[in-house]
């Protein structure tokens, strides 16, 4: 066979191992690529590989433009501050509001409210992370192997800014620490709202 002939089977031969996509089939989207490589992470035994596959999602995920249908995947410091900043433009209106902290004092005598006050926060913050679709988030690397970490980190920089903000503005009486609890509870539910869209929409 000649060296043109040996050229075109060679060519041949690739091809078969990558056929062309099917006509109509749209193409690879990030979020297939991150499935790849998640699969592959499953099946990898040795340490060092596995943080490879890692460091490989994490790359995919910063070579990503637009602010809508990006895997999203960690949660680190720029993360952090714009969760912060949401937090803060949908908590300073109830900070000053005394709507707020009446019904901080009802919630106090009726800890069945308080209950889904502080429930309605948490399922408000996974439906805009995982179930609205504003972006594709992944959970990286989970604490205590089950807890996400993009949740856990929304809902503690929602409830700390509260805490904080309503003490120092003099919103909260400390003598009356459960009452204070329940203020900062209210004042939860909208912060974790713009905490969850502050972290998300920049695309990151």
């Amino acid at each position: 066979m000649t060296e043109d002939g040996a050229a075109h089977d060679e060519g041949s031969t690739a091809s078969e191992d990558h056929p062309p996509r099917p006509l109509g089939e749209p193409p690879p989207t990030t979020s297939d690529v991150l499935d790849e490589l998640e699969a592959l992470s499953r099946t990898v035994d040795d340490p060092e590989e596995r943080e490879a596959v890692e460091r490989a999602k994490l790359v995919l995920g910063e070579m990503q433009s637009g602010p809508f249908g990006n895997v999203v995947y960690g949660f680190d410091r720029a993360d952090a501050a714009e969760a912060l900043l949401g937090a803060l433009l949908f908590g300073i209106p109830m900070f000053v509001e005394g709507g707020t902290l009446e019904v901080g004092a009802f919630v106090a005598t009726n800890p069945l409210y308080l209950a889904g006050t502080l429930g309605a926060s948490v399922l408000l913050t996974v439906g805009i992370l995982y179930v609205a679709d504003f972006q594709d988030v992944r959970v990286y690397r989970p604490l205590l192997g089950f807890i996400p970490r993009r949740l856990a980190g929304i809902l503690i920089i929602s409830f700390v800014t509260a805490l904080v903000a309503m003490t120092a503005w003099g919103r909260l009486d400390w003598s009356q620490p459960w009452l204070s609890f329940c203020q900062v509870s209210v004042t939860l539910v909208p912060m974790v709202i713009g905490a969850a869209l502050g972290d998300l929409l920049p695309g990151s």
